[in-house]
């Protein structure tokens, strides 16, 4: 035999690596890196003859581990449920993968709550850079990808889009008709971003590149309007900023069910249904609490009668609270 194999195996969070030295008689050391996926957190033995290059790696590994362990802790403290913060430290665990070997790492499409939580908590570190990716400067639905600052460009490749067109003349559908039907194909909705309505028009939607094909070819109707589907490049998108009607609502309690039934001009009962059905969500997350308390600054969007945002809210003489409504049109 030409020469010996030693092999250490790191295990971290979503992959599982095999640094493989091949030392051979006459020559340096080369090392082959295998990535698998696992779900363990970070593991490095210590095998017997192991040489300096690895033992310099392995004291890199668990120094980044280390930083993205401080990182990590009391992400999503105040700012979501604890689904939402589990979200956030999956991703850092991503950027933590993303800057030890230089990949890049691109996520799904994220909500703004997530979104907006991840890049504060990724900004704190400096050996990840960080681009999102919704497709056009007023996007609320974005991707992100991360790797090392001297790896990582701004790709034009990671966010794709295409039209829908019909006969919405004679039958205007929602934005919940369009995403129904979407995710009819059978694909999930993380791997969509922004629908954007055009009324007549029909509707532009973002998507990722990689199921551009599928659902084109098999999205052909949306509700009872038989459509065509087209891709169209990303400096084609059409935003216009939406409608609102502002109002201000006197109410007992800052209840979903209270200001939401104010919101929607619906009676409390019939949001109460709604609730329990998981028709109704608060900052993109399904709610199941009538009770669930709002603040400035959240949304609430109902199936079926759209989106609405909490404004100021201010104190009455008698206890109640003034809301501002933006009831989206």
């Amino acid at each position: 035999m030409n020469g010996a194999c030693i092999t250490t195996t790191i295990f971290t969070h979503p992959c599982h690596v095999k640094a493989t030295s091949l030392l051979r008689r006459g020559a340096g050391a080369r090392t082959i890196f295998h990535i698998t996926a696992t779900r363990r957190s970070l593991f490095v033995p210590s095998p017997p003859n192991l040489s300096g290059q690895h033992s310099r790696f392995c004291h890199l590994t668990q120094a980044l581990r280390s930083d993205f362990r401080g990182l990590t802790k009391g992400v999503g403290v105040g700012v979501g449920d604890a689904s939402t913060q589990e979200e956030v430290k999956n991703i850092l665990r991503l950027a933590e993968r993303a800057s030890m070997w230089r990949e890049v790492i691109y996520t799904n499409f994220l909500t703004p709550p997530i979104l907006m939580e991840s890049m504060m908590a990724l900004e704190k570190f400096s050996d990840v850079k960080v681009v999102a990716h919704g497709g056009y400067p007023q996007a609320e639905r974005c991707r992100l990808s991360f790797s090392h600052p001297d790896v990582l460009v701004n790709p034009s490749d990671v966010v794709a889009a295409f039209s829908i067109t019909g006969n919405f003349g004679f039958k205007p559908c929602s934005h919940g008709d369009f995403l129904g039907s979407i995710l009819g194909t059978g694909i999930t909705r993380e791997k969509l971003g922004d629908l954007i309505l055009k009324g007549e028009k029909g509707a532009q939607v973002l998507i990722v590149p990689e199921l551009l094909d599928f659902v084109t070819s098999s999205l052909d109707q949306v509700a009872t309007v038989y459509v065509s589907c087209t891709k169209i490049p990303l400096d084609a998108i059409e935003y216009e900023p939406p409608r609102t009607k502002t109002f201000i609502s006197i109410e007992a309690s800052l209840r979903v069910d209270a200001v939401a039934s104010a919101g929607f001009k619906i009676s409390r009962s019939k949001l109460s249904d709604m609730i329990s059905k998981g028709d109704v969500r608060v900052n993109w997350k399904t709610i199941t609490k009538n009770g669930t308390i709002l603040k400035t600054g959240d949304m609430i969007s109902v199936t079926g009668k759209g989106r609405l945002k909490i404004g100021e809210i201010d104190s009455t003489k008698k206890g109640k609270y003034a809301i501002e409504l933006i009831l989206y049109l």
